[in-house]
């Protein structure tokens, strides 16, 4: 139960009749409506609890319900599993929570996040994914695909975009690195940000994104909203599932062909993980410099396997896929989450071996602050000296020394 629940109030009937109200006269669940519903009900409770109430209302029927209180400085994603219990993923890693609810509690806050981004839950469309007015990516499957009850998984947006001084006084990497991931910004260097669930790859790609020139036309394409970037000219595009019926679908792979006629200076793909990577591949290869996206990828070595396995999806054989990519990508900003939290851990060149095939060479690895060079980083600072945003020459560190 939430802290903030009165012992003394029927939470569910005065849910109820707040419903019933807004039926008959629609407006905002403030005090007032609360406290004249309380009363109807013979319920008399004094200022303070009214208050109290009416913010239990609205985190029922306009937040997150029994979750709400869950959300705090820190949190980035709530998941509910099918057996009720909650837990919280943040700072210091996935921790359960002593909150518990019923599958009915479950089920009835899945419906409704999903009605209010949009989409559909129920037993016919038994899965939903959304991005909520407040900000939040919400997920839910119902039984019987998750056989014990209704998982939800939300992805809590930042109270601000972070940006790149932020992420390194938060440990995320070095100053140095900070600085060269401004230099692959300002090179107009094609990259992609790859990493686990929960690594913190949009978050990155977003801080990367909030340092392109206040002149350059960025236009995103998302399966659901989660970039967030602090920029003045930002277009996001969202995909649209069909309908009951099977139709309005439009994919990502449309999207990205649509954004070929906004004018953008760069496209970004939230994240690659379906035969969308081909359409990206050929729009990063007509002259669209500084591209990027996301992709999940164990480590940057895993990168060339997983855009096979995605380009194969597309129709891409091995071969063409490595022409395609080779041309359009640069380089790999692998991020990954150690016991100090999440942290950049390597930046890898992507080019075609002498066999053909795509291969990915590390240029930089960091291990507790401590940045080495790959055989590949004469390589990336033949790109940041090549591109249109070039800036002066940053001296890497030997092996086994930081950065100069």
């Amino acid at each position: 139960m939430s802290a903030r629940e009165l012992a003394s109030i029927d939470l569910d009937s005065l849910l109820d009749a707040v419903r019933e109200d807004l039926v008959r006269s629609p407006g905002a669940i403030d005090v007032a409506r609360v406290a004249r519903l309380l009363r109807a009900g013979d319920q008399v409770l004094g200022a303070a609890d009214v208050l109290t109430a009416a913010e239990l209302v609205r985190d029922h029927l306009d937040g997150l319900g029994p979750l709400q209180d869950l959300i705090s400085p820190g949190v980035t994603d709530l998941l509910v599993n099918g057996d009720g219990s909650v837990w919280i993923d943040g700072r210091d890693g996935l921790q359960r929570t002593d909150r518990v609810m019923t599958a009915q509690q479950a089920r009835d806050l899945a419906v409704r996040l999903a009605v209010s981004g949009g989409r559909r839950l129920d037993d016919a469309m038994p899965w939903a994914d959304a991005h909520l007015p407040s900000g939040i990516r919400f997920h839910a499957l119902l039984p019987p695909l998750s056989p014990t009850g209704p998982v939800l998984s939300l992805r809590l947006p930042a109270a601000e975009p972070l940006r790149m001084d932020d992420l390194e006084s938060l440990g995320a990497f070095p100053a140095v690195i900070g600085d060269l991931l401004r230099r692959i910004v300002a090179a107009r260097v094609p990259f992609l940000v790859t990493g686990g669930t929960g690594t913190g790859k949009s978050t990155l790609l977003g801080a990367m994104l909030a340092a392109v020139d206040a002149n350059e036309r960025i236009v995103i394409v998302e399966d659901a909203l989660e970039l967030q970037v602090d920029h003045p000219h930002v277009v996001s595009l969202q995909s649209r599932h069909a309908n009951s019926e099977g139709a309005g679908l439009v994919d990502l792979s449309e999207l990205v062909r649509q954004c070929l006629r906004m004018r953008p200076d760069r496209i970004v793909l939230g994240e690659c993980r379906g035969a969308e990577i081909r359409d990206l591949l050929q729009a990063l290869n007509t002259g669209h410099e500084g591209g990027c996206g996301t992709i999940h990828a164990n480590t940057a070595a895993d990168v060339p396997a997983r855009l096979e396995a995605l380009g194969a999806l597309a129709g891409l054989d091995r071969e063409a896929l490595a022409a395609q990519a080779a041309s359009a990508l640069d380089l790999v900003i692998h991020l990954g989450r150690t016991a100090a939290g999440r942290c950049l851990q390597e930046i890898a060149v992507l080019h075609r071996a002498t066999s053909g095939a795509l291969t990915c060479t590390s240029a930089l690895t960091v291990h507790e602050g401590e940045i080495r060079q790959g055989p590949a980083a004469a390589q990336l600072q033949h790109l940041l000296t090549t591109g249109s945003g070039i800036g002066p020459t940053m001296r890497l560190a030997r092996t086994g020394r930081r950065a100069a």
